[in-house]
């Protein structure tokens, strides 16, 4: 059966209203939904399921996004979202971006419980601790998700996975691995070293550098990264449960790098460590 394609929506309809409140995070909370908008994060939003269960609730798409992105549409379709065709003003409204793209899609939570990430033995796992700004989130989502790792973990002190702004800097990456959220940074440390991984805090101030570490063959096990805030780092009861603390090495005359980089560096570091220690496994499906 050929796509039914998108139906006409008001508006004033109480979707349009519901699709907006979810810029708020209690809303969010509440109704167990986000937002995901423009092509990338839409794309991969029809294609991804939780348990069998599609993602995609509802897609608002503009008549000219609609055929600019058919592929999408149908997807959107197939997966069996709720495809309404919209005017700008109507996407203006839903949307948090300055310069919407015309499509909009109303996704159901997609976290993974923190126990079910254990459960899969992790080689490569970042741990967001105290990170609070949204767009180094999914920044780092992104970093990691590019680096091969198995699973991201957001602690209770840190931002919004759901966050408007958190989804869009992953750029899709929020569909591709598992995520769990809400877990006291203490209990993700645990649960980690239990699970057979080895714990490193990033930290500017570190005791050992990452260039040693790498050369003395400590990187290739399965290992787990805990990146601090964007301002004052980690503090000093979460570098205490660490295993170890490491810095990445400023050669030139730089001050420091920023979150997002030094996530990046760390996390291609592990990953290269354990491929030449027989495998990073790569991350293909939801």
């Amino acid at each position: 059966m050929a796509p039914a394609g998108p139906e006409p929506i008001s508006p004033r309809s109480p979707r349009v209203a519901a699709a907006r409140r979810l810029a708020r995070r209690n809303f969010r909370g509440k109704e167990r939904l986000f937002l995901a908008e423009g092509p990338q994060a839409v794309r991969e939003a029809a294609g991804h399921r939780v348990r069998g269960t599609a993602t995609l609730v509802d897609l608002f798409t503009t008549a000219e996004a609609a055929a600019r992105y058919a592929d999408i549409v149908d997807a959107a379709d197939a997966a069996g979202a709720r495809v309404h065709l919209a005017t700008e003003q109507v996407i203006e409204d839903i949307s948090t971006t300055v310069t919407p793209q015309g499509l909009v899609g109303v996704c159901r939570f997609l976290d993974t419980p923190f126990a079910a990430v254990l459960a899969a033995r992790p080689r490569l796992v970042a741990v967001l601790a105290h990170v609070r700004d949204p767009g180094n989130a999914g920044t780092v989502l992104r970093c990691a998700d590019a680096a091969g790792a198995e699973a991201v973990v957001l602690t209770d002190a840190s931002v919004d996975l759901y966050n408007p702004k958190a989804v869009r800097a992953s750029v899709g990456s929020l569909f591709h691995l598992p995520v769990a959220v809400g877990v006291p940074v203490e209990q993700a440390v645990a649960g980690l070293r239990e699970a057979g991984v080895r714990v490193l805090a990033a930290d500017g101030a570190g005791d050992d550098d990452l260039d040693a570490e790498l050369d003395a063959g400590t990187m290739g096990v399965p290992t787990a990264w805990v990146f601090g805030n964007e301002a004052w780092g980690l503090p000093e009861e979460t570098r205490a449960l660490a295993d170890a603390v490491v810095r990445v090495p400023i050669h030139g005359r730089a001050e420091s790098l920023n979150l997002a980089t030094a996530a990046a560096v760390c996390l291609y570091a592990s990953a290269r460590a354990q491929r030449a220690a027989g495998g990073c496994r790569s991350v293909t499906e939801s």
